[in-house]
């Protein structure tokens, strides 16, 4: 859906500097200089887009739940690592950059997703991603959103990135995260509450043509998801009036866990052994939130989930 909006907002601008507007397309980029550094800085959210009614379907359209296990408390900075990345993203996004779900259940705390920077050099359509409440995956950004005083802020990071993608079939448990661990050192250099959030279903939205590890088709993906910074997974779901075949995800129900907060002490210069320390805890308690809450959800009680 991003992908689509993106690609309309691009081929706009291009409208506009082929057409008789080209001096409104220098306008925007002079706008764009003097604006680089806000996606880095907190973005520029609003409360009337992210309440648009057709967020409310579309969240219905699943439908997307948002689940609470524990409080967080307001006065600390949370960041909350989202799993798995899936094709879609849709309880990331349903969750965290649309009103209410977030703001009901979690009082005082305001939600960050972070995505890729290169979204942000996309004409208008940065605009709209920032106006929901998206802000930049880089460590200066992350820095900027943990770092308010008195807490209240939550960063929201998918921690298998594009690269999950790839393994987002339906039924997967296959998490990128043992040697994804640049969260938890910036979740210790500002005394971040590291909180583990589990997506039930988000799986399920999509099936994605075969790609085993060490096929062809993966070795391409991974080669141009290394080139581009994206992947690009070969996926086929339902169409408007028909369920065979078309790109229109399945109905499928998202349930999106968030787990109890793990009490994190700032330690501005944290050693290689302190990281792996509270990454495998961190494991420890994403195992355990999963394992409390597959069994309201669909999955067996044999299956578990595979860190890679």
């Amino acid at each position: 859906f991003l992908s689509l909006v993106a690609e309309f907002c691009c081929g706009f601008f291009v409208i506009l500097i082929l057409g008789n507007f080209w001096f409104l397309a220098v306008l925007y980029l002079l706008w764009l200089y003097l604006d680089w550094r806000t996606p880095c800085s907190g973005g520029r959210r609003s409360h009337w887009v992210r309440s648009w009614t057709v967020w409310k379907y579309f969240r219905e359209y699943f439908p997307i739940h948002l689940i609470k296990t524990s409080e967080l408390n307001p006065n600390h900075n949370y960041l909350l690592g989202f799993h798995p990345h899936g094709v879609l993203v849709a309880g990331a996004f349903g969750n965290f950059c649309t009103d209410p779900p977030f703001k009901n259940l979690f009082p005082g705390l305001t939600p960050y997703l972070h995505i890729m920077p290169i979204w942000f050099g996309c004409p208008f359509f940065r605009e709209y991603i920032m106006s929901a409440g998206m802000v930049s995956a880089s460590k200066e950004s992350v820095s900027h959103v943990l770092s308010n005083k008195g807490g209240g802020h939550a960063s929201v990071i998918v921690i298998g990135g594009a690269e999950e993608s790839l393994n987002a079939h339906p039924g997967s448990l296959t998490l990128n995260i043992l040697k994804r661990k640049g969260f938890i050192k910036m979740a210790l250099k500002h005394g971040a509450h590291l909180v583990p959030v589990f997506s039930f279903g988000e799986n399920e939205l999509f099936k994605q043509v075969a790609n085993p590890k060490g096929s062809w088709l993966r070795n391409v993906q991974e080669k141009l998801q290394k080139i581009m910074g994206f992947a690009l997974p070969l996926f086929h779901a339902r169409g408007v009036f028909q369920y065979s075949f078309g790109l229109i995800p399945y109905r499928q129900p998202i349930h999106t866990v968030v787990g109890s907060p793990i009490p994190v002490k700032q330690n501005l210069n944290p050693t290689t052994e302190e990281i792996d320390q509270l990454h495998a805890l961190y494991l420890q308690k994403l195992k355990k939130l999963f394992e409390e809450h597959k069994g309201n959800y669909g999955i067996p009680a044999h299956k578990s989930l595979i860190f890679e």
